[in-house]
């Protein structure tokens, strides 16, 4: 069973660049994007229901072009939830909660700390989002439910993670505090699946639209799929797609044996 995560940066804009192409060719059974940045009636009919998926589903941030999470499986799932509970953070379409079963699926897009002005104003927003999401699946990482929390994180975790750390100390993605707070994920059990499998580094998922930046590997691993112990052992590998797909991210993957809904 493989779920895919990517950070498409406009679905709209993705499609025009081929992203039904790829998501045919990608043979996967879930796939969560983030940043649609459309309402699902503006999205053309064959992305809201690709050929071969039996369900699609999206969320849409009030303001309009911003934000926003999709959903296509190859199965139609149990439950989709939405909400967290908080009007400010439901209202800008970041989260779809889908069960398959005994998985959970969780397709996310935390927020970026930079206010308008790029100014990190936005910082205690994100953490607050972090924390709230974090208790909302407190719960089920203690009983030991199968879950996986994929998507944008919007945060590097390490220096490990970043080309340039030293020079990105104040910058939001790696702050101290929002590496903190991924820090108590990971010490509360949840697992970094690709941290995982490979501990080396140069492995990233997003590039500035800089030239030249991308082809210099000058990155930031920001999307992430991270496993509740629950799932862990379903877990058989997870990866980074770097090819260039007409997005500023490029996707992540885990593959999982298909028990894992039983």
């Amino acid at each position: 069973m493989r779920i895919v995560s990517w950070n498409v940066n406009g679905l709209r804009s993705a499609h025009k660049k081929g992203f039904l192409t790829w998501l045919a060719a990608e043979k996967a059974d879930v796939v969560g994007v983030q940043e649609v940045r459309a309402l699902e009636s503006q999205l053309p009919e064959e992305v809201r229901a690709p050929e071969g998926w039996r369900a699609s589903h999206f969320v849409s941030a009030q303001r309009l072009g911003y934000s926003g999470v999709g959903l296509f499986a190859r199965k139609v799932p149990d439950s989709v939830e939405t909400l967290l509970g908080v009007p400010e953070m439901d209202a800008e379409g970041r989260l779809q909660v889908a069960r398959f079963g005994r998985l959970t699926v969780v397709n996310c897009y935390f927020p970026n700390g930079n206010g308008k002005e790029r100014d990190n104003s936005r910082v205690p927003f994100k953490l607050a989002f972090y924390r709230r999401l974090f208790k909302l699946l407190e719960k089920g990482l203690r009983d030991g439910e199968r879950i996986l929390v994929m998507g944008d994180f919007n945060t590097a975790h390490q220096e490990i993670d970043l080309a340039r750390p030293k020079d990105n100390r104040e910058t939001s993605g790696f702050l101290p505090e929002e590496r903190a707070e991924l820090d108590r994920w990971i010490r509360s059990g949840w697992v970094d699946t690709f941290r995982h499998f490979e501990k080396g580094g140069g492995h990233y998922s997003w590039w500035s639209q800089r030239f030249g930046v991308r082809e210099r590997n000058v990155g930031w691993r920001l999307d992430y799929v991270l496993a509740s112990p629950g799932a862990m052992p379903y877990v058989k590998r997870a990866g980074i797609h770097c090819q260039i797909l007409g997005s500023d991210h490029c996707p992540v993957s885990v593959d999982l044996d298909p028990k894992v809904r039983r």
